[in-house]
C-alpha cells in the first residue's frame, strides 16, 4: 500500500510524494552503485593505466574527499534554492564519473573524474535524505529506512551485475551505460515536483551558527561518526580479519560481507514497514542490542557459518543508526534541515575516513585480530550517546 511507504497530509500540494519519494530511491540506488564502483574495476583500472599499490590507493581516497564535499555543499544549497537543481546537476555529474571511469586516457582525467564522482554521489546522498525527511509528514525514520533499502540494492547489485554481463560486454561499456542511466535520471528529475526552497535570503547562514551550539545536534553528529566509521571498518577489513591465517577462503570471505549488507538492506525493509509503528527509541534499542551479539559471533567464529550469521546481525544492527538519527534531526530543524543534515554528515564521513585509518595503524603494528575490540569500543560509545541523545529529545 502505498499509505504505508509514506505519510501523505490530506493537503492538496504542488507535488507528489510519492513520485519524489521514488525519484529519492532511485538516486540513492544509483548512490549505492556509485560507493562499489571504483572497487569493483580496481584491477581493470590498474591493468588500463599500469597502476602499482599505492597509486590504486591514492584513488580511493580521493573519492571519499569528493563524497565529504558534496555533503558540506548540498545543504545550504537545498535549503536556498530547493532540490530540483542541485538533483539534476549531481546527476549530470554522476554521469560524468562513470564515463571518465569508463574511458579517460590519463590518469589526471581519471582523477578529475572520481572526485566529480564523489562530489555528486555526496550531493545525491544528502539531498535525497534530505527530501524523503521533508515530505514525511510521520515517522521520518520509518520513511528513510524504505529510502535506505534502495542504497543496500544499489551496493549488492553492482557486482552481480559486472559479474553477469562482464561474459558478453567489455567492463568499461557497462559502467558507460549506467552513466547514460544516471544521465536519464537528470532529465527525469528536471520533469518532476520538487519541495520549493524553505529559506530566503542571509537569514539561513546567520542560523545555521547555532547549530554548533545544539548540544543534541552535536551528540546526533558523534554518534553518526560512530556509527559511519564502525560501517567502514567492516566493510573495509572483516575480507582480511575472516580470511587471516587461512581460516576462510576470499571467495568466501566476500560472500559472507556480502550477507551483511543483505542484514543491513532487509532491516531497513522491515524497519519501515512491518516495524513501522514501533517508536524510534525502541527500534534503536533493538539495533544495540544486535550489534554485540554480532560482533561476538565474529570474534568466535571458527566456521563460516557463525561468522556470517555475526555479520548479518551486524548488519541488522547497523541498520537503524542513520535514518533514525537523521529523522530525530528531520524533527528538529524541519525549516532548514538539508543544512542540519549536511553538518551531522560531515561529522559523519569525517569519522569514516579518521577512524579507517587508525584501524590500518592498528592492523599494522598490532594484527587485524584487534578488529573486534575496536567494533567493542565503538559499540560502547555510540551506547552512551544514544543514551544521553534519547534523554535530551524526551
Amino acid at each position: 500500500m502505498k499509505g504505508a511507504i509514506i505519510s501523505i497530509s490530506k493537503e492538496k500540494s504542488a507535488y507528489n510524494k510519492h513520485l519524489v519519494f521514488w525519484a529519492a530511491c532511485t538516486g540513492l540506488l544509483l548512490f549505492g552503485i556509485t560507493l562499489i564502483t571504483l572497487g569493483a574495476v580496481v584491477l581493470e583500472l590498474r591493468a588500463k593505466f599500469g597502476l602499482d599499490g599505492v597509486a590504486a590507493g591514492t584513488l580511493f581516497s580521493i573519492m571519499p574527499i569528493g563524497i565529504l564535499a558534496g555533503s558540506l555543499l548540498f545543504g545550504p544549497i537545498c535549503d536556498r534554492y530547493g532540490y530540483k537543481l542541485l538533483l539534476i546537476l549531481a546527476s549530470l555529474g554522476l554521469c560524468a564519473g562513470f564515463e571518465g571511469i569508463a574511458y579517460a586516457s590519463h590518469t589526471a582525467v581519471l582523477k578529475g573524474c572520481i572526485f566529480v564522482f564523489g562530489l555528486s554521489g555526496g550531493i545525491i546522498n544528502g539531498t535525497t535524505n534530505a527530501v524523503v525527511a521533508d515530505i514525511s509528514t510521520r515517522g521520518k525514520g520509518a520513511s528513510l529506512s524504505l529510502l535506505g533499502v534502495s542504497f543496500g540494492i544499489g551496493a549488492l547489485g553492482m557486482p552481480q551485475l559486472l559479474g553477469a554481463l562482464r561474459g558478453y560486454f567489455e567492463w568499461h561499456a557497462i559502467v558507460a551505460a549506467i552513466g547514460w542511466v544516471a544521465f536519464t535520471l537528470g532529465l527525469l528529475y528536471a520533469l518532476i515536483r520538487f519541495p520549493p526552497a524553505k529559506q530566503q535570503g542571509t537569514r539561513l547562514f546567520a542560523q545555521s551558527g547555532k547549530m554548533f551550539s545544539d548540544i543534541t545536534l552535536l551528540l546526533i553528529g558523534f554518534f553518526l561518526f560512530c556509527q559511519s566509521s564502525f560501517e567502514a571498518i567492516i566493510n573495509n577489513w572483516t575480507t582480511t580479519y575472516l580470511t587471516a591465517g587461512g581460516h576462510m577462503e576470499e571467495h568466501s570471505a566476500l560472500y559472507a560481507l556480502s550477507l551483511y549488507v543483505a542484514g543491513l538492506t532487509v532491516m531497513r525493509l522491515l524497519t519501515g514497514s512491518v516495524f513501522r509503528t514501533v517508536s524510534p527509541q525502541h527500534m534503536l534499542l533493538i539495533s544495540l542490542l544486535l550489534m554485540p551479539m554480532g560482533i561476538l559471533l565474529l570474534q568466535a567464529g571458527a566456521t563460516f557459518g557463525w561468522s556470517a550469521l555475526g555479520l548479518i546481525l551486524l548488519g541488522a544492527g547497523l541498520a537503524g543508526g542513520f535514518p533514525i538519527m537523521l529523522g530525530f534531526v528531520g524533527e528538529r530543524y524541519a525549516d532548514r534541515s538539508g543544512t542540519a543534515f549536511s553538518f551531522v554528515l560531515v561529522i559523519a564521513l569525517t569519522g569514516n575516513m579518521l577512524v579507517n585509518y587508525m584501524m590500518g595503524l592498528v592492523v599494522q603494528h598490532y594484527g587485524i585480530q584487534y578488529l573486534t575490540t575496536v567494533a567493542f569500543a565503538e559499540w560502547l560509545v555510540m551506547l552512551l550517546l544514544c543514551s544521553r541523545i534519547v534523554r535530551r529529545l524526551k
